[in-house]
């Protein structure tokens, strides 16, 4: 059966793709990530699909991206930061290897920027990453397999601690 080695979650800022990018050459493997795959169905950038077609449609684009992802990669995948919200995403995730990626507000602040292309974080984006963080939190924390805490640390500490911990 086809099924990615690893899953990475979390909010915006959390390293999703740095991480899942680090994890995949050193597992030897591929790394797929849902927004990217968005892009391409879209043929534009999130923003531009947001903007063009409205945030329901791009969900409906995720839900899709996700759906082929999790049947047909077997490498290292990153979700968007919203994926989760999905209940049909958050199912299909049950019986994966899903590693939620911790961050705290500031750290996010810091690596996402307050000047972001982000769609969700355009108007205040330290008041709309928080009610993110709020709102997501339960959701990251419920469909995790392994959390791993990444403020503060270097992307080979956050790998190493991951590569102890898969099955």
């Amino acid at each position: 059966m086809v099924r990615p080695k690893a899953v990475l979650i979390g909010p915006p800022g959390s390293g999703k793709t740095t991480i899942g990018t680090a994890l995949a050459e050193r597992l030897g493997l591929p790394l797929r990530d849902t927004d990217a795959d968005t892009e391409a169905a879209a043929g534009k950038p999130i923003g531009e699909i947001f903007i063009d077609d409205g945030e329901e449609r791009f969900r409906e684009l995720e839900r899709a991206a996700v759906r082929a992802a999790l049947a047909e990669h077997e490498g290292v995948l990153a979700l968007g930061g919203g994926a989760v919200l999905a209940p049909e995403t958050q199912e299909l995730l049950a019986g994966h290897t899903v590693i939620y990626l911790r961050v705290g507000l500031a750290e996010a602040v810091k690596r996402v920027g307050l000047a972001s292309a982000r769609p969700l974080l355009v108007l205040n984006p330290r008041s709309q990453l928080r009610k993110l963080l709020e709102e997501r939190l339960p959701i990251y924390e419920r469909l995790a397999t392994l959390r791993v805490d990444t403020d503060g640390r270097t992307p080979e500490e956050i790998v190493e601690e991951i590569l102890k911990e898969l099955p």
